[in-house]
């Protein structure tokens, strides 16, 4: 049988990332046991390749180096080359990332590792051009250079040798519990304190750019939505008014500069510069998830209808642009598309723009004039001579610049947005990836559901509820009680990792507050279950990120830190806390990948989870933002809200929603114990958890309890009884709008 590296074999992957590989002269393999046994065969190293699809520099070292033949030759004579779609496989980008940032102290993608045939990392970077410039390396001599090495007897010992030590630190860095065991193994004696979210906003206001904006005093700027969890919080707590500052401050700068697409809505990944300016252009699928989250708090907190605008415009584009025909999420949007003018692939391409380019539009030279002095479009440009558009004038001082009213002012930009936008559609496309990953479509049913009860849209959970349904129907294999990561035209692949788990269980669970639906909740107590017999070690205490029956890699990650999404390990803590207020007292009845059963209740792992990381939150607590929320709810508890009804009385809905609540759970059951009864069966509990139990309707009416800390309220037939048990008069808390100085919003 022919050898697989005799071939490019990227044709048979379904990622779009990997197929836009698949006709390099390369002879690419995917990541599987094929390839590892025909680089030991061989004996000659694996040189790895991970990016993803809407990655610019990924596409800039295609274009200089792996479309090259004697680029391809060198890598197809010499080495083993793998190709890996980081977002399939979070798990291999996590080892070899922390490797290129222990090694070089910096990260980033194309990622580019030099293996050993066991896969243990000797040499690691990022991009690297063709040729050599500036003293970087140019691609083509560096991989002759460590192919020579390799076939030297003298070198190859000590590149083994590197390996060896690199691989013993990535695993210090990823697998490793300092912490495990508590006090007695010289640890935290127990979880950190809610002294520790103060302690992060702390940190998080030391880092904030008060002139821009956002974190860090210039560019790149990154959204950083879980500090800006942590900040509301904060502000909430403590009525801290220096938090509430910074979290407006960052909320308007994104909202006005260009990570905002003031066209056709969402955001883009971050700005290269620290105004927030020039975007990196591509669009994610958990950037619009979790930032629009943050302008929900923003909505609750303030009463300033300018965030709730932003979250509209946002899911509008989900809507339209990275929603399934049957109601999951696609990935991302890439930042390249073709140029209408050059007909070349360009970064920016769809969403720039010049003066012509309006004007060419609009039908009035006023209304293009308009357009252009509210959004930035000038001649000189601020992206290579065209113009991302930024919102720089209010609408008080256009009104005096044209001699019009606020009113029409606003009435003529809303209309000159809708025909640009128009005119946009009929542009080149960028590509769209459109795989359907568990864990990011997680994040978005949680924002769709959390819309819905802040916003008070009935379709928002039309649609979190769909997506919902479209990834278990797709990617949860009801028999085998096990999560798989992706799905794409029908082909699904990867087994899932924590994230998939925790972020698609706390999507159920959010769903079920949005709804009242009890299947919901259920799939979510079934994903917790798994969470506990997959990825839960007793022994070490801490929740890993790869599932105990899966691949073995050279190390198993655990993921702790905040990244572009929230760390896996705290959003299944939070989760964790939240079911265990639903779970049976007896655990888990899913045996773990080594057979056995493990049964401790959920609120147990969860503090165990924090007991063991304890010194590591409170050494770092701005990185590891979310788990400092998770420590922030053990500590304080739940507000339950339990409401016996039929249906969640709307005027309910709606004063729970104007309050900034963030550790609101609602819990709807049915008006009667017999009702009660069937949901308890589908749940698989023999009695009724706490929060619902002797909890049933009064008089035959909806009937609240609002408990926090094991201390309720009476039952009541008014919301505004159960708000003032809380302490919240009967006011709309920020009912007063932030306003320019025109009055209107922005």
């Amino acid at each position: 049988m022919d050898s697989p590296t005799q071939r490019n074999r990227l044709d048979e992957e379904e990622s779009p990332y990997l197929r836009q590989h698949a006709d390099n002269p390369v002879n690419w393999q995917p990541w599987d046991e094929r390839a590892f046994e025909a680089a030991r065969e061989r004996d000659v190293p694996i040189f790895l390749s991970i990016g993803y699809s809407a990655c610019h520099w990924c596409h800039v070292m295609e274009d200089e180096s792996f479309e090259d033949e004697a680029v391809a030759e060198v890598l197809n004579e010499n080495f083993v080359p793998i190709k890996v779609d980081r977002e399939e496989r979070p798990d291999v980008d996590s080892i070899y990332m922390t490797v290129c940032q222990l090694v070089s102290g910096r990260g980033g993608w194309p990622l580019s590792a030099w293996l050993t045939p066991e896969g243990k990392p000797f040499f690691v970077g990022t991009y690297f051009p063709r040729e050599g410039t500036q003293g970087q390396p140019g691609f083509l001599d560096l991989c002759e250079r460590i192919s020579d090495s390799w076939e030297s007897e003298a070198d190859r010992p000590e590149m083994e040798t590197r390996a060896e030590q690199w691989t013993d630190a990535a695993r210090d860095q990823l697998e490793e519990t300092p912490d495990a065991g508590g006090a007695a193994a010289g640890g935290s004696p127990e979880p950190p304190s809610s002294d520790v979210l103060e302690t992060a906003a702390d940190a998080i206001l030391r880092s904030a750019d008060r002139r821009a904006g956002g974190f860090g005093s210039g560019g790149p700027k990154f959204p950083q939505p879980s500090r800006l969890r942590v900040l509301a919080r904060a502000a909430d707590r403590t009525d801290g008014e220096e938090y509430l500052e910074v979290f407006e401050e960052t909320l308007d700068a994104m909202a006005a500069g260009g990570l905002y697409d003031h066209v056709g809505g969402g955001f883009h990944r971050y700005c290269v510069d620290r105004d927030w300016t020039v975007p990196h252009f591509e669009k994610m699928l958990y950037d619009n998830a979790e930032i629009p989250r943050a302008f929900l708090s923003g909505y609750q907190l303030t009463g300033a209808d300018r965030y709730a605008t932003v979250v509209a415009e946002t899911l509008e584009f989900v809507d339209r642009e990275l929603t399934h025909d049957g109601g999951g999420f696609f990935s991302t949007l890439d930042a390249q598309s073709e140029s209408p003018e050059t007909g070349e692939r360009e970064e920016g391409a769809f969403y720039v723009w010049t003066p012509d380019d309006v004007r060419a539009v609009l039908d009035t030279e006023t209304d293009a004039a308009l357009f252009c002095a509210r959004y930035d479009i000038s001649e000189s440009g601020n992206f290579e001579g065209r113009n991302q558009p930024n919102r720089v004038a209010s609408v008080s001082e256009l009104a005096a610049q044209f001699d019009l009213t606020e009113s029409e002012i606003l009435k003529r930009l809303d209309a000159a947005r809708q025909r640009l936008f128009e005119a946009r559609e009929e542009r080149p496309r960028p590509d769209r990836d459109e795989k359907v990953l568990a864990g990011w479509n997680g994040l978005m049913i949680s924002t769709y559901a959390e819309a819905a009860l802040v916003l008070g849209e009935g379709d928002y959970a039309e649609t979190a509820v769909e997506a919902l349904a479209f990834v278990r129907d797709r990617l949860w294999d009801d028999d085998e009680r096990r999560l798989s990561r992706r799905y794409k035209d029908g082909d699904v692949k990867v087994d899932g990792y924590l994230e998939d788990y925790a972020f698609l269980a706390r999507g159920a669970l959010d769903c079920y507050q949005a709804t009242g639906e009890v299947d919901h909740l259920a799939f979510a107590l079934e994903l917790a279950r798994v969470i506990e017999a997959e990825f839960w070690d007793a022994d070490r205490g801490t929740l890993y990120f790869t599932p105990e029956s899966g691949e073995s890699l050279v190390t198993r990650p655990q993921e702790l830190g905040d990244q572009s999404t929230p760390s896996a390990t705290g959003v299944a803590v939070e989760t964790l806390l939240a079911l265990d207020t639903f779970a049976d007292s007896e655990g888990s009845e899913i045996p773990r990948g080594d057979g056995e059963a493990v049964d401790e209740e959920f609120e147990e792992i969860a503090a165990t989870v924090l007991e063991t990381h304890a010194n590591t939150i409170e050494a770092n607590a701005i990185e590891h933002a979310t788990l400092c929320l998770a420590a922030d709810r053990l500590e304080a508890g739940a507000l339950e809200v339990t409401v016996a009804a039929d249906d969640l009385p709307e005027e309910w809905r709606d004063r729970f929603a104007s309050r900034y609540l963030p550790d609101r759970l609602f819990a709807l059951r049915p008006p009667t114990a017999d009702g009660l009864e069937a949901w308890l069966d589908r749940l698989g509990l023999a009695d009724a958890p706490a929060i619902w139990a002797g909890r049933e309707a009064r008089d035959d009416e909806p009937t609240l309890y609002v408990c926090r800390d094991r201390t309720c309220s009476p039952p009541t037939h008014d919301v505004a009884d159960a708000l003032e048990w809380l302490g919240e008069n009967d006011e709309s808390v920020g009912s007063s709008e932030t306003l320019d100085e025109s009055g209107s919003p922005f």
